[in-house]
C-alpha cells in the first residue's frame, strides 16, 4: 500500500481556495519567488499570503529554500502527480503526462525543486537511488551505471531498449545515505542534448518512520526545455510506489525504455 504524506485530503483542501490556486499559478509562471514578490501580486495582507502559503506547504504543494537572507518558494508538482497516478494514469492515454510537465521560469540559471515523503529507511532509499537495477525500475527503464560511486567518477544512463546511452555526467558529492550530487547531460532527444550539462542533487532526511526526499535540479538556463525536468514527478512517484509496495508504477515515462 502506498502512503500519501498528510493524505490527499490536504491537497484537495489546499486547492479548493481560489487565492491558493492563484498563488500556485503565479509560481507556475515564475518559480522561486520571495514572500514580498508574491505579496505584491495579491490584494490581501502579507499575513494573509503567509497563511495561504503555510497551508500550501503543509499539503506539500510548495517547498521553501533559503538563499542567503531570502526565503524562496517553489511549486512542488509531486503531490499532484501522485493524485494523477492514483486516479488518472490507469485509464488515460500517455498524453495525460503533460499535466505534470510544468514549465516554470526563474532568473538565470533556473532551478527546480521537488519534494516527496516515502515510508522507508534512509539506507533503503539511498540504495534505490544508486543501485542500477533498482533505479531502472522507476527511472523510465534507465539505470545509472558507474564503476565506483565517488566524487569525480563518470557515469552513464543506459537502458536495454535504448539505441545509445541516454545521458552521462560526473559524480560531484557522495554522502551516504544523505546526499548525492551529480551533473547530468541528457541525450534522449536532440532538444535535451542541446541544453548541455545541468546539476541534480538528491537529499535524504529521516522523518520518524519515513524519509523526506528533496530533489533539486539546477544550473539550467532560463527557459530550459522541459524534457530535462518534466519527468521528475513520474520518477519520484515510481520510486515511492516501489519502495512502499514493491510494485512497479506504470506511467507514460515508464513505457519509454522499460
Amino acid at each position: 500500500m502506498v502512503t500519501y504524506r498528510s493524505g490527499v485530503d490536504e491537497v484537495f483542501r489546499a486547492l479548493a481556495d481560489p487565492t491558493r490556486r492563484s498563488l500556485l499559478d503565479d509560481l507556475f509562471r515564475e518559480d522561486g519567488q520571495t514572500l514580498s514578490a508574491l505579496e505584491a501580486r495579491f490584494d490581501i495582507t502579507r499575513f494573509g499570503v503567509m497563511k495561504h502559503l503555510k497551508q500550501l506547504e503543509e499539503a506539500g504543494l510548495v517547498v521553501t529554500k533559503r538563499r542567503g537572507r531570502e526565503k524562496l518558494h517553489f511549486l512542488n508538482p509531486v503531490p499532484i502527480r501522485l493524485v494523477h497516478d492514483r486516479w488518472v494514469s490507469k485509464y488515460a492515454e500517455p498524453w495525460a503526462a503533460g499535466l505534470s510537465e510544468l514549465k516554470q521560469r526563474l532568473e538565470n540559471p533556473m532551478e527546480k525543486v521537488f519534494e516527496i515523503y516515502i515510508r522507508t529507511t534512509p539506507e533503503r532509499l539511498w540504495d534505490a537511488i544508486v543501485d542500477p537495477e533498482i533505479r531502472a525500475k522507476y527511472n523510465f527503464g534507465a539505470a545509472m551505471v558507474v564503476d565506483e560511486l565517488k566524487p569525480g567518477a563518470h557515469y552513464e544512463m543506459t537502458a536495454p531498449k535504448a539505441e545509445a546511452i541516454l545521458g552521462e555526467g560526473e559524480i560531484l558529492e557522495v554522502d551516504p545515505p544523505r546526499r548525492l550530487v551529480q551533473t547530468m547531460t541528457a541525450y534522449f532527444s536532440e532538444e535535451a542534448k542541446a541544453e548541455g550539462a545541468s546539476r541534480v542533487t538528491w537529499e535524504i532526511e529521516p522523518i520518524g518512520d519515513s524519509c523526506r526526499l528533496t530533489l533539486t535540479h539546477d544550473q539550467l538556463r532560463d527557459g530550459a526545455n522541459s524534457q530535462l525536468f518534466g519527468g521528475w514527478p513520474m520518477v519520484l512517484s515510481g520510486l515511492k510506489t516501489w519502495l512502499e509496495s514493491g510494485e512497479l508504477l506504470t506511467t507514460p515515462g515508464s513505457l519509454m525504455w522499460g
